[in-house]
C-alpha cells in the first residue's frame, strides 16, 4: 500500500519571497526529473464521477470526472506540482511587485492549441475574463474578484490586483481557469480545442470521454499514453469488477469495506493518499430550521465523528471539525477545540432554539461520496439520542449534483479541498459564492477573507485564518465530520507518480499526464 504525507505548504515562504519582486518560476519541471516512462498504449479508467449534465464549459465543471478531463486536455498558466509547490506551465515564469499587487506572467514561446492555433496573450486575457465578466455565473468568479484589471505587455500578461495576494499564482491553477481560444467577445469552449497533453476525440457526458495524445505538446516530459478512455461508472460494484477483470487499468473511490481484501491481490496496487478531501453535510442557512445557529450547533453535536471514520472510512482518514482546512495545510488551527458527539449539548442547543425536538431530512446518494447513504444512516442513529428525528432521503446518483445538491436544504457533499486556504474559503464559504452550498453569510468571516488575502505577514495571516476556522466551527452551515484519504487502485502494468500529489484525488487529477504503462 502506497502512502503519501499530507500536503506540505511550507512552500509559502517561497511565495513570500515573490512578493518582494523575485521571479517565482523558472527552471526544471518535476516531469523532467523523472525517469522516462514507456510511451504508447490505450489506458482505460473508470471514475466514480460524472453525470449527463456535464459540459465542456469551464465555468461550471463540478465533479472529479470533469476535473481529470480538464487537467488532461486543457492548458493552464500555472499548476500544482507533485510536492504541492506551484510550477510553470503555459507561463514559463512570473514575478510580483513588492506589495504583491501587480503580477507579470511571461508566456512560453511556441505553444499552440490542439488545432495548431498559437496561444496568445489575448487568449489568456479572454479566458480569465470569461469567468469574471459582468453576468458571469462561473463558480470561480469569487476567487477572481481581487483582480482590478488584466493587460498585456508584449508576451507578458499583467494582472493588477486591488490589494496584495501572496497566493495569486495558486489561484490560476484552478481546474476551471483553463486557457482556451478567444472568440469574438468571449471564448470558444464548445470546440474542445485545448492546450493540454491530450486532445478530445469524443465526449459523451455522463458516459465517457476518449482522448488521444497531442503530438505537439510543449512539454515532452508528460502524456505517455497514445490513447485514453475515461468511463463514468458510478456503480461501485461495476467499477470494482471492471478493474479485477482487467477491463480497465484504474479506478477511484474504492469500497473501503473491501479494500483490505483487494490489497491482497498481487495483480492490484492500492494507493491511499492523505490530503484535503473532506465529506460534509451542507445545511442551507437561508431556510428554516437551519437559519438558526443553535439548530446548526445541535446537529453538529449530534453526529458521532469517530464512528464515521471507523465505519465509513475504515480508518482511511481522520475526524473533521466543521471547517475545510486540512491538517497538512500551513494555517490549520491546531488550538481549536474539537466538536464532540454530545447528545446533551445537542439538546441544550435545541432548547436555545426554542425546540424540544427536531425533525429534518438529509438527502444523500453515493454520488456525493462512497458510503454517503450509510453515513446518513449512522447520523440518523446517533441523532436519536439528542431528540432529533433525521430522515434519510435516498436520491438517485445520476443528476445528484444538479438536482439535489444546493437544491435540497440538507445534503451530503464531498470536497477535494484546495491547495491554499484562501481558495477553499472563497469558493465555498464567501457570501454569494456560486458553490457556497450552505448559503452562509457571516460578516466577520467575509471581512477576514479579504484582509487575510492581502496580508503578507505570515503570523498575522495565521491569526486571521485561525479565527475564520473557529467562526465556521461555531456558526457555519457545513457539518464536516471527516477528512477522507484518496483511495484508488491501479493494475500491475501501470507506472504512477511516487509520491502522489495530494491537492486533488488521483494524483492531483493529473494522472493523464503523469502515468504510463510499465
Amino acid at each position: 500500500m502506497t502512502h503519501c504525507k499530507p500536503l506540505d505548504l511550507s512552500r509559502r515562504n517561497f511565495l513570500s519571497a515573490s512578493a518582494a519582486g523575485a521571479a517565482l518560476a523558472t527552471g526544471i519541471l518535476p516531469s523532467q526529473l523523472r525517469a522516462a516512462p514507456k510511451r504508447g498504449g490505450t489506458f482505460r479508467i473508470a471514475r466514480g464521477h460524472g453525470q449527463t449534465t456535464d459540459t465542456l464549459n469551464p465555468a461550471i465543471y463540478e465533479n472529479g470526472f470533469m476535473a481529470g478531463l480538464s487537467y488532461g486536455y486543457n492548458g493552464f498558466l500555472t499548476g500544482v506540482a507533485i510536492d504541492g509547490s506551484v510550477e510553470p506551465q503555459l507561463a514559463e515564469s512570473w514575478e510580483a511587485s513588492a506589495d504583491a499587487k501587480v503580477w507579470r506572467f511571461k508566456l512560453r514561446a511556441g505553444t499552440t492549441f490542439h488545432s495548431g492555433r498559437p496561444i496568445t496573450v489575448e487568449d489568456v486575457i479572454a479566458s480569465i475574463e470569461y469567468h469574471r465578466g459582468e453576468g458571469s455565473t462561473s463558480v470561480v468568479k469569487p476567487t477572481l474578484e481581487p483582480i482590478e484589471s488584466i493587460g498585456a505587455d508584449g508576451n507578458t500578461v499583467v494582472f493588477t490586483l486591488f490589494s496584495g495576494s501572496a497566493d495569486f499564482p495558486f489561484t490560476l491553477t484552478d481546474l476551471h481557469l483553463s486557457i482556451i481560444p478567444a472568440s469574438g467577445d468571449g471564448v470558444d469552449w464548445r470546440s474542445g480545442d485545448g492546450a493540454g497533453p491530450y486532445k478530445i476525440v469524443e465526449f459523451k457526458p455522463g458516459i465517457s470521454v476518449t482522448l488521444e495524445r497531442f503530438a505537439n505538446d510543449w512539454d515532452s516530459g508528460r502524456g505517455f499514453f497514445d490513447r485514453i478512455e475515461c468511463l463514468s461508472v458510478i456503480d461501485l460494484n461495476a467499477r470494482t469488477t471492471a478493474l479485477i477483470s482487467g477491463d480497465v487499468h484504474a479506478i477511484d473511490k474504492l469500497d473501503l469495506k473491501t479494500v483490505g481484501l483487494m490489497a491482497r491481490r498481487p495483480d492490484l496496487n492500492i494507493h491511499s493518499v492523505a490530503g484535503n478531501q473532506h465529506y460534509s453535510f451542507a445545511m442551507s442557512t437561508i431556510k428554516d430550521p437551519y437559519s438558526d445557529r443553535n439548530v446548526r450547533l445541535a446537529l453538529k453535536h449530534a453526529i458521532d465523528r469517530e464512528e464515521m471514520v471507523e465505519k465509513i472510512l475504515f480508518g482511511y482518514g481522520s475526524v473533521g471539525n466543521d471547517h475545510p482546512i486540512g491538517r497538512g495545510q500551513q494555517f490549520f488551527n491546531t488550538e481549536l477545540a474539537q466538536t464532540a458527539y454530545d447528545p446533551d449539548k445537542a439538546k441544550f442547543h435545541l432548547k436555545e432554539a426554542g425546540l424540544d425536538s427536531l425533525s429534518v431530512q438529509l438527502s444523500a446518494a453515493d454520488a456525493a461520496f462512497s458510503g454517503a447513504v450509510d453515513a446518513a444512516v449512522l447520523f440518523q442513529n446517533s441523532a436519536k439520542a439528542a431528540g432529533i428525528d433525521l430522515g434519510v432521503n435516498r436520491v438517485p446518483n445520476d443528476g445528484y449534483w444538479s438536482d439535489a445538491w444546493m437544491k435540497d436544504p440538507f445534503s451530503a457533499v464531498y470536497w477535494s479541498g484546495r491547495p491554499v486556504e484562501d481558495a477553499m474559503f472563497t469558493i465555498a464559504y464567501a457570501a454569494g459564492a456560486e458553490w457556497n452550498d450552505s448559503f452562509w453569510d457571516n460578516a466577520r468571516f467575509n471581512e477576514l477573507l479579504v484582509a487575510a488575502r492581502a496580508e503578507l505577514d505570515t503570523d498575522k495571516r495565521r491569526e486571521m485564518y485561525w479565527e475564520m476556522q473557529a467562526i465556521l466551527n461555531q456558526d457555519g452551515g457545513a457539518i464536516i465530520p471527516m477528512f477522507a484519504n484518496y483511495v484508488f487502485a491501479t493494475g500491475p502494468d501501470i507506472v504512477t507518480s511516487e509520491p502522489f500529489a495530494s491537492n486533488w484525488e488521483m494524483d492531483g487529477e493529473r494522472w493523464m499526464e503523469r502515468w504510463s504503462f510499465a
